[in-house]
């Protein structure tokens, strides 16, 4: 995904540091962006051995990398336009049924618990986003699964793409017969 500034990644910086010596806790941030090249500093200024920057992959290698974590990390800065948005990643991590950790505000973090899918602590709270890592940690995979399950069952009911076409369609014929109507 982006590493950039609008995902407050000083705040994923600050929870490993925080969690820095568990040996059960890696953070594996892959993708790119405007804020990668001051994350690799502080992992190395902090010997952070437990962060790992793969870069950037194709998107057709995505499924399968989500597919191996396991909790997705989404993480956006506080901001009220933020806080008004589901972010795609959001959408993506449900559908992959994996466990979500959302260190975001507003619907993104309304829509991970109310599916049931994650933990969700507030945007920019380093000692929240560690806190609810090392709680996840220790959770049996059984719960960690089932988070998985409710999440991917979530967005087939409220994202799956047949459905949203369906509901655009809907609304779409409605203003067409509104509009005759008048």
């Amino acid at each position: 995904g982006n590493l950039g500034t609008a995902q407050a990644v000083e705040t994923i910086v600050e929870a490993a540091q925080l969690l820095k010596g568990r040996e059960d806790i890696r953070f594996v941030l892959v993708g790119s962006g405007s804020r990668a090249d001051w994350i690799r500093e502080e992992v190395w200024r902090l010997g952070l051995g437990d962060v790992e920057l793969p870069g950037r992959f194709p998107p057709e290698a995505m499924p399968a990398i989500l597919g191996e974590a396991s909790v997705l990390l989404v993480t956006l800065a506080r901001s009220d336009i933020f806080g008004l948005t589901v972010p795609s990643k959001v959408q993506a991590y449900l559908a992959a049924g994996r466990p979500i950790l959302a260190a975001l505000d507003g619907e993104g973090a309304r829509v991970v618990s109310e599916a049931g899918a994650g933990v969700a602590v507030p945007a920019e709270d380093a000692r929240a986003l560690a806190d609810a890592i090392a709680r996840m940690a220790g959770m049996p995979p059984a719960e960690l699964a089932a988070m998985g399950r409710s999440g991917r069952a979530y967005y087939h009911s409220h994202f799956a793409p047949d459905l949203l076409a369906r509901r655009l369609i809907g609304h779409l014929e409605r203003a067409i017969e509104d509009h005759r109507r008048r």
